[in-house]
């Protein structure tokens, strides 16, 4: 399955071989406001780092990087896809992951015929200011029976006390940010996590 069922979001290369290492098989880059040439050399470290290992890396954002390095996934919010070119993305064999917060956003990423959709914030997250109450674990069950066979990744807020919940709410996997990078110990934080989805 695309992404796996643990699904962690860092932001620089130092995170993504650490994650690697632990054996991570799928994370997200997320680095913020970027130049076209420094997102191509973040987007060439970050697949150079993974090589030889079982770790995917997905691009956020970044799409035209991610083609011209090579990449095999992409993520992008709402603002990005109205100036993204999907077509492109697709034609290039990039899988597509999309952001949603609402019915309206389900519907706009739905349309794009999406790999998996991303539904956040389940709880409160302090990394970015949202405009969108938690969603609770209704709408995780809602979202789930609304997309059908599209995996379902639930993000915001999260941790691993959270995850058997959160799965049995329907969702296919669940991307972290703070759980791992502001724990005392990324490390065990992440093989706790790991020995969890693989169970």
């Amino acid at each position: 399955m695309h992404p796996d069922r643990f699904y962690p979001i860092v932001d620089t290369i130092a995170w993504v071989e650490r994650l690697a290492k632990l054996g991570v098989r799928t994370l997200q880059l997320r680095a913020k406001n970027l130049e076209a040439e420094a997102a191509r050399e973040l987007v060439r470290d970050a697949l150079k780092t993974v090589d030889g290992t079982k770790c995917e890396v997905v691009i956020n954002d970044y799409w035209q990087a991610a083609i011209s390095e090579g990449a095999d996934h992409v993520h992008l919010g709402q603002e990005d896809i109205e100036t993204a070119d999907i077509a492109t993305i697709k034609k290039a064999g990039i899988t597509l992951g999309i952001s949603t917060h609402d019915r309206d956003e389900l519907e706009i990423a739905l349309r794009h015929k999406p790999d998996y959709v991303a539904l956040g914030p389940i709880y409160e997250t302090t990394l970015k200011k949202m405009r969108f109450a938690p969603q609770g674990y209704a709408r995780i069950t809602e979202w789930k029976k609304l997309i059908g066979k599209i995996p379902l990744v639930a993000i915001g807020g999260i941790k691993l006390e959270h995850a058997r919940d959160i799965f049995a709410a329907g969702a296919d996997s669940i991307a972290v940010v703070s759980d791992v990078t502001q724990s005392a110990d990324p490390d065990r934080r992440v093989r706790d996590w790991l020995a969890l989805v693989r169970a």
